[in-house]
Protein backbone atom coordinates (compact mmCIF):
# COMPACT_ATOMS: atom_id res chain seq x y z
CA UNK A 1 0.00 0.00 0.00
CA UNK A 2 1.23 3.64 -0.97
CA UNK A 3 0.26 5.85 2.20
CA UNK A 4 0.62 9.47 2.42
CA UNK A 5 1.24 11.11 5.18
CA UNK A 6 0.44 14.74 5.86
CA UNK A 7 1.98 16.04 9.32
CA UNK A 8 4.20 13.10 8.69
CA UNK A 9 7.60 14.40 10.60
CA UNK A 10 5.41 15.83 13.52
CA UNK A 11 4.87 13.91 17.20
CA UNK A 12 1.80 11.22 16.35
CA UNK A 13 3.18 11.10 12.60
CA UNK A 14 6.95 10.32 12.42
CA UNK A 15 5.36 7.39 14.79
CA UNK A 16 2.81 6.45 12.20
CA UNK A 17 5.56 6.70 9.49
CA UNK A 18 7.46 3.79 11.85
CA UNK A 19 4.77 1.66 11.68
CA UNK A 20 3.75 1.62 8.22
CA UNK A 21 6.99 1.27 6.74
CA UNK A 22 7.38 -2.15 9.58
CA UNK A 23 4.19 -3.02 7.84
CA UNK A 24 5.99 -3.04 4.47
CA UNK A 25 4.09 0.29 3.03
CA UNK A 26 5.68 2.58 0.75
CA UNK A 27 5.28 6.18 2.60
CA UNK A 28 5.58 9.47 0.94
CA UNK A 29 5.68 12.21 3.95
CA UNK A 30 4.47 15.84 3.37
CA UNK A 31 5.07 18.36 5.90
CA UNK A 32 6.11 22.27 6.15
CA UNK A 33 8.08 21.76 9.36
CA UNK A 34 6.50 24.48 11.38
CA UNK A 35 6.08 21.97 13.89
CA UNK A 36 7.73 19.10 12.49
CA UNK A 37 11.21 18.07 13.09
CA UNK A 38 13.78 16.53 10.48
CA UNK A 39 15.47 14.40 13.24
CA UNK A 40 11.83 12.85 14.02
CA UNK A 41 11.79 10.88 10.58
CA UNK A 42 15.67 10.98 9.94
CA UNK A 43 16.52 7.34 10.57
CA UNK A 44 14.09 6.71 7.51
CA UNK A 45 15.91 8.52 4.71
CA UNK A 46 17.51 5.91 3.52
CA UNK A 47 14.89 3.10 3.21
CA UNK A 48 13.47 2.78 -0.11
CA UNK A 49 9.77 2.69 1.12
CA UNK A 50 10.29 6.17 2.02
CA UNK A 51 9.94 9.87 0.53
CA UNK A 52 9.78 13.08 2.39
CA UNK A 53 8.35 16.29 0.43
CA UNK A 54 8.58 20.04 1.96
CA UNK A 55 5.40 21.30 1.30
CA UNK A 56 2.48 23.22 2.67
CA UNK A 57 -1.65 22.17 2.39
CA UNK A 58 -2.39 25.60 1.58
CA UNK A 59 -0.17 24.72 -1.80
CA UNK A 60 -2.60 23.49 -4.02
CA UNK A 61 -0.93 23.12 -7.07
CA UNK A 62 1.96 20.80 -5.04
CA UNK A 63 -0.41 18.77 -3.06
CA UNK A 64 -2.13 17.75 -6.04
CA UNK A 65 0.68 16.28 -7.74
CA UNK A 66 2.66 15.44 -4.74
CA UNK A 67 -0.40 12.95 -3.29
CA UNK A 68 -1.04 11.39 -7.00
CA UNK A 69 -0.50 7.98 -7.26
CA UNK A 70 -1.16 7.15 -3.47
CA UNK A 71 -3.65 4.40 -2.44
CA UNK A 72 -4.67 5.93 1.03
CA UNK A 73 -4.09 9.39 2.80
CA UNK A 74 -3.03 9.39 6.56
CA UNK A 75 -4.10 13.54 7.08
CA UNK A 76 -2.25 14.51 10.49
CA UNK A 77 -1.04 17.84 9.63
CA UNK A 78 -2.50 20.46 12.01
CA UNK A 79 -1.97 22.95 14.70
CA UNK A 80 -0.88 20.85 17.61
CA UNK A 81 -1.17 23.90 19.88
CA UNK A 82 -4.39 24.45 21.51
CA UNK A 83 -3.91 27.77 23.00
CA UNK A 84 -1.97 28.87 19.80
CA UNK A 85 -5.41 30.09 18.70
CA UNK A 86 -6.18 32.28 20.85
CA UNK A 87 -3.64 34.57 19.18
CA UNK A 88 -3.47 34.11 16.29
CA UNK A 89 -7.26 33.44 15.08
CA UNK A 90 -6.41 32.05 11.77
CA UNK A 91 -4.20 29.45 12.51
CA UNK A 92 -6.51 26.19 12.88
CA UNK A 93 -9.03 27.95 9.90
CA UNK A 94 -6.26 27.46 7.85
CA UNK A 95 -4.17 24.51 8.95
CA UNK A 96 -7.46 22.68 9.82
CA UNK A 97 -10.76 23.36 7.82
CA UNK A 98 -8.85 25.03 4.96
CA UNK A 99 -5.70 22.29 4.36
CA UNK A 100 -8.39 19.44 4.86
CA UNK A 101 -10.49 20.74 2.31
CA UNK A 102 -7.29 21.01 -0.25
CA UNK A 103 -6.65 17.72 1.34
CA UNK A 104 -9.96 16.36 0.01
CA UNK A 105 -10.02 17.87 -3.42
CA UNK A 106 -6.74 16.75 -4.11
CA UNK A 107 -7.97 13.15 -3.35
CA UNK A 108 -11.08 13.69 -5.29
CA UNK A 109 -8.87 15.05 -7.90
CA UNK A 110 -6.81 12.26 -8.25
CA UNK A 111 -9.20 9.53 -7.47
CA UNK A 112 -8.14 8.78 -3.99
CA UNK A 113 -10.44 7.05 -1.97
CA UNK A 114 -9.63 6.41 1.43
CA UNK A 115 -8.46 8.70 4.09
CA UNK A 116 -7.94 8.68 8.08
CA UNK A 117 -7.74 11.80 10.10
CA UNK A 118 -6.73 12.55 13.25
CA UNK A 119 -9.46 14.57 15.01
CA UNK A 120 -9.60 15.19 19.41
CA UNK A 121 -11.76 14.89 22.26
CA UNK A 122 -12.10 18.88 22.28
CA UNK A 123 -14.79 18.50 19.68
CA UNK A 124 -17.70 17.21 22.21
CA UNK A 125 -17.08 20.24 24.29
CA UNK A 126 -17.61 20.06 27.99
CA UNK A 127 -19.42 16.93 27.58
CA UNK A 128 -22.31 16.00 30.37
CA UNK A 129 -22.03 12.14 29.55
CA UNK A 130 -18.80 10.88 31.06
CA UNK A 131 -17.10 8.39 29.47
CA UNK A 132 -18.12 10.69 26.31
CA UNK A 133 -19.25 8.37 23.02
CA UNK A 134 -19.17 8.80 19.77
CA UNK A 135 -22.92 9.25 19.36
CA UNK A 136 -22.70 11.69 22.33
CA UNK A 137 -24.13 15.31 21.08
CA UNK A 138 -24.82 17.82 20.31
CA UNK A 139 -20.88 18.87 19.32
CA UNK A 140 -20.32 22.43 21.26
CA UNK A 141 -16.44 23.07 21.23
CA UNK A 142 -15.27 26.00 23.51
CA UNK A 143 -11.75 26.12 21.56
CA UNK A 144 -11.01 27.25 17.85
CA UNK A 145 -8.87 24.26 17.90
CA UNK A 146 -11.95 21.62 18.72
CA UNK A 147 -14.37 23.80 16.12
CA UNK A 148 -11.54 23.53 13.48
CA UNK A 149 -11.26 19.51 13.83
CA UNK A 150 -15.18 19.50 14.05
CA UNK A 151 -15.65 21.32 10.97
CA UNK A 152 -12.53 18.93 9.30
CA UNK A 153 -15.02 15.88 10.37
CA UNK A 154 -17.75 17.15 8.63
CA UNK A 155 -16.20 18.01 5.57
CA UNK A 156 -14.44 14.38 5.47
CA UNK A 157 -18.23 12.96 6.06
CA UNK A 158 -19.25 15.44 3.15
CA UNK A 159 -17.13 13.60 0.83
CA UNK A 160 -17.48 10.22 1.89
CA UNK A 161 -21.10 10.53 0.98
CA UNK A 162 -20.98 12.58 -2.17
CA UNK A 163 -17.75 11.04 -3.75
CA UNK A 164 -17.89 7.83 -2.38
CA UNK A 165 -14.84 8.15 -0.35
CA UNK A 166 -14.23 6.19 2.74
CA UNK A 167 -13.13 7.65 5.99
CA UNK A 168 -11.89 6.94 9.60
CA UNK A 169 -11.84 9.23 12.29
CA UNK A 170 -10.23 9.29 15.30
CA UNK A 171 -10.95 12.11 18.25
CA UNK A 172 -7.61 11.59 20.63
CA UNK A 173 -7.42 11.70 24.21
CA UNK A 174 -4.25 13.66 25.51
CA UNK A 175 -1.54 11.67 23.26
CA UNK A 176 1.53 11.75 25.03
CA UNK A 177 5.69 9.93 24.49
CA UNK A 178 8.70 9.94 22.83
CA UNK A 179 9.18 12.91 20.26
CA UNK A 180 6.35 15.19 22.05
CA UNK A 181 7.54 18.83 21.50
CA UNK A 182 4.31 20.49 23.37
CA UNK A 183 2.17 19.71 26.34
CA UNK A 184 1.65 19.35 30.09
CA UNK A 185 4.48 17.04 30.42
CA UNK A 186 7.18 18.60 28.20
CA UNK A 187 6.08 21.79 30.18
CA UNK A 188 6.47 20.99 33.56
CA UNK A 189 9.84 19.53 32.70
CA UNK A 190 11.51 22.64 31.29
CA UNK A 191 10.07 24.67 33.82
CA UNK A 192 11.52 21.94 36.40
CA UNK A 193 14.66 22.83 34.13
CA UNK A 194 14.62 26.78 34.84
CA UNK A 195 13.52 26.35 38.36
CA UNK A 196 13.55 23.01 40.82
CA UNK A 197 12.27 25.20 43.80
CA UNK A 198 8.52 26.02 42.53
CA UNK A 199 6.74 24.61 39.15
CA UNK A 200 3.97 26.92 38.18
CA UNK A 201 0.72 24.99 37.39
CA UNK A 202 -2.02 26.69 35.51
CA UNK A 203 -5.54 26.61 37.13
CA UNK A 204 -6.19 24.74 39.80
CA UNK A 205 -4.37 21.31 39.10
CA UNK A 206 -7.71 19.81 39.38
CA UNK A 207 -8.51 18.91 35.64
CA UNK A 208 -8.66 15.83 35.05
CA UNK A 209 -7.99 13.78 31.63
CA UNK A 210 -7.15 11.06 30.13
CA UNK A 211 -3.65 9.93 28.55
CA UNK A 212 -2.62 7.63 25.82
CA UNK A 213 1.01 6.90 24.80
CA UNK A 214 1.71 7.44 21.07
CA UNK A 215 3.16 3.99 20.71
CA UNK A 216 -0.42 2.75 21.81
CA UNK A 217 -2.71 5.50 19.60
CA UNK A 218 -1.01 4.45 16.50
CA UNK A 219 -1.58 1.04 17.35
CA UNK A 220 -4.96 1.67 17.73
CA UNK A 221 -5.36 3.08 14.84
CA UNK A 222 -3.55 0.88 12.13
CA UNK A 223 -5.87 -1.57 13.99
CA UNK A 224 -9.18 0.05 13.72
CA UNK A 225 -8.67 0.15 9.75
CA UNK A 226 -7.94 -3.45 9.37
CA UNK A 227 -11.00 -4.20 11.24
CA UNK A 228 -14.08 -1.61 9.97
CA UNK A 229 -15.71 -1.02 6.96
CA UNK A 230 -18.12 1.62 6.86
CA UNK A 231 -18.17 4.46 4.69
CA UNK A 232 -17.49 6.94 8.08
CA UNK A 233 -15.44 5.27 10.88
CA UNK A 234 -15.85 7.30 14.37
CA UNK A 235 -13.37 5.57 17.34
CA UNK A 236 -12.51 7.83 20.55
CA UNK A 237 -8.67 6.64 21.43
CA UNK A 238 -8.13 6.92 24.91
CA UNK A 239 -7.26 5.34 28.53
CA UNK A 240 -9.95 4.08 30.45
CA UNK A 241 -9.14 6.48 33.54
CA UNK A 242 -7.86 10.03 33.84
CA UNK A 243 -5.18 11.79 35.90
CA UNK A 244 -5.52 14.91 37.55
CA UNK A 245 -2.90 17.96 36.90
CA UNK A 246 -1.11 17.84 40.51
CA UNK A 247 -0.98 14.16 40.01
CA UNK A 248 1.01 14.65 36.79
CA UNK A 249 3.32 17.15 38.63
CA UNK A 250 3.89 15.20 41.22
CA UNK A 251 5.32 11.99 38.91
CA UNK A 252 7.13 14.54 36.90
CA UNK A 253 9.08 16.20 39.93
CA UNK A 254 9.66 12.29 41.34
CA UNK A 255 11.06 11.48 38.37
CA UNK A 256 13.27 14.29 37.95
CA UNK A 257 14.68 13.62 41.47
CA UNK A 258 13.31 16.73 43.13
CA UNK A 259 12.01 16.98 46.60
CA UNK A 260 9.83 19.73 48.34
CA UNK A 261 9.11 21.57 44.99
CA UNK A 262 6.26 23.86 45.66
CA UNK A 263 3.11 24.19 43.47
CA UNK A 264 2.23 27.65 42.39
CA UNK A 265 -1.19 27.68 40.96
CA UNK A 266 -2.28 30.46 38.58
CA UNK A 267 -6.45 29.92 39.94
CA UNK A 268 -9.43 28.31 38.15
CA UNK A 269 -10.71 25.78 36.66
CA UNK A 270 -9.33 26.23 33.28
CA UNK A 271 -5.60 25.97 32.53
CA UNK A 272 -6.18 28.37 29.42
CA UNK A 273 -9.20 29.72 27.18
CA UNK A 274 -10.94 27.07 25.34
CA UNK A 275 -9.56 24.18 27.88
CA UNK A 276 -11.92 21.65 28.77
CA UNK A 277 -11.47 20.69 32.76
CA UNK A 278 -12.18 17.56 32.36
CA UNK A 279 -13.18 14.47 29.84
CA UNK A 280 -12.74 11.02 29.86
CA UNK A 281 -13.50 8.97 26.40
CA UNK A 282 -15.45 5.72 26.43
CA UNK A 283 -13.57 3.34 24.14
CA UNK A 284 -16.19 0.56 23.80
CA UNK A 285 -16.52 0.90 20.27
CA UNK A 286 -12.81 0.56 19.29
CA UNK A 287 -12.63 -2.41 22.49
CA UNK A 288 -15.25 -4.09 20.19
CA UNK A 289 -13.03 -4.73 17.25
CA UNK A 290 -10.39 -5.89 19.72
CA UNK A 291 -8.33 -3.26 21.10
CA UNK A 292 -7.67 -1.72 24.48
CA UNK A 293 -4.96 0.30 26.04
CA UNK A 294 -2.11 -1.36 28.04
CA UNK A 295 -1.47 1.38 30.53
CA UNK A 296 -3.45 3.52 32.48
CA UNK A 297 -2.98 7.40 32.62
CA UNK A 298 -1.19 7.34 35.15
CA UNK A 299 1.60 4.75 33.92
CA UNK A 300 1.39 6.57 30.28
CA UNK A 301 2.39 9.82 32.06
CA UNK A 302 5.27 7.93 34.27
CA UNK A 303 6.44 6.13 30.98
CA UNK A 304 6.14 9.21 29.07
CA UNK A 305 7.93 11.71 31.17
CA UNK A 306 11.06 8.97 31.80
CA UNK A 307 11.29 9.49 28.03
CA UNK A 308 11.25 12.98 27.88
CA UNK A 309 13.46 13.52 30.60
CA UNK A 310 16.49 11.07 28.11
CA UNK A 311 15.71 12.86 25.37
CA UNK A 312 15.70 16.44 26.49
CA UNK A 313 18.63 15.75 28.26
CA UNK A 314 20.07 14.27 25.32
CA UNK A 315 19.60 16.87 23.48
CA UNK A 316 21.24 19.66 25.33
CA UNK A 317 24.74 17.98 25.28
Amino acid sequence: MKCFVTGGAGFIGSHLVDSLLAARCSVTVYDNFISGKHDFISHQQESPDFELLEGDLLNKELLEKSINDHDFVFHLAANPDIRKSTADTRVDLEQGIIATFNVLEAMRKQGIKRIAFTSTSTVYGEATVIPTPEDYGPLIPISLYGASKLGAEALISSYCGSFEMQAWIFRFANIIGSRSTHGIIYDFIQKLKENPEELEILGNGKQNKSYLLVEECVNAMLHAIARSEKSVNIYNLGAEDSTQVTTIAEIVTEELGLEDVAFRYTGGERGWTGDVPRFLLAIDKIKELGWKPKHTSDQAIRKATQTLIKELTANQI
